[in-house]
């Protein structure tokens, strides 16, 4: 075999081993940095939310992270009537961000994002800033505020605006962890950004 022969098979290889990752979580998630060195595409795609919608990597990440573990397919657990019968799901949130059927309505027709899926990387860093820029518009959170973006993502902008949080201890105790994450990541996010602006981010998602 010639040498330019293998090394079009070493690229095939390459790219066939990239695509077959392609939905499997990242393995280091707390750093930042690790992950989008293992999943180049993704930094692409929270650039492009963060220069459309104004929505930090960091706190787009952060939230990703705290709604489905970076899992692409996940949905609310169901329960089963004696064991064998499947019970309808809690809600039905599904995806990377965890978005509900109607929120996801509200950002299709909004946007005119017809053909986003809950289960596409890229659409979902796109919906999170764009509800993100909702929620600093309606209730003037600042998109750089992970602990707070994270209360009105979860409780939805008629919740936070009422104080439904207030009456839930554990999930302001989860909201700190974001926000902590995210300012966490935004930290580590500066020591490899150039590196990733230089070419990292052609890998695929």
């Amino acid at each position: 075999m010639s040498n330019r022969r293998r090394k079009i098979v070493a690229v095939c290889a390459m790219i066939i081993l990239q695509l077959g990752c392609a939905t499997t979580p990242p393995k280091n998630q707390t750093d930042l940095c690790s992950i989008f060195y293992q999943k180049g595409g993704w930094y692409t795609a929270a650039l492009a939310a963060q220069k459309k919608w104004g929505t930090p990597i960091a706190v787009q990440m952060a939230i990703i992270h705290q709604e489905s573990n970076f899992q692409s397919n996940v949905k609310p657990p169901r329960d089963w009537f004696l064991g064998v019968i499947p019970l309808p799901r809690s809600s039905s949130a599904y995806g990377y961000g965890q978005a509900q059927d109607s929120t996801w309505d509200w950002y299709i027709k909004s946007t005119g994002s017809s053909g986003a899926d809950r289960d596409d990387f890229s659409d979902v860093t796109d919906f999170i800033g764009w509800y993100s820029n909702v929620s600093q518009r309606k209730l003037g959170v600042s998109k750089w505020d992970g602990e707070k973006q994270y209360l009105a993502y979860h409780e939805g902008h008629g919740g936070y605006s009422r104080g439904t949080y207030l009456a839930k201890p554990w999930l302001q105790r989860v909201a700190k962890k974001v926000g902590a994450e995210a300012k966490r990541y935004a930290s580590q996010l500066k020591g490899c950004e150039s590196n990733l602006d230089s070419g990292w981010s052609f890998w695929p998602f």
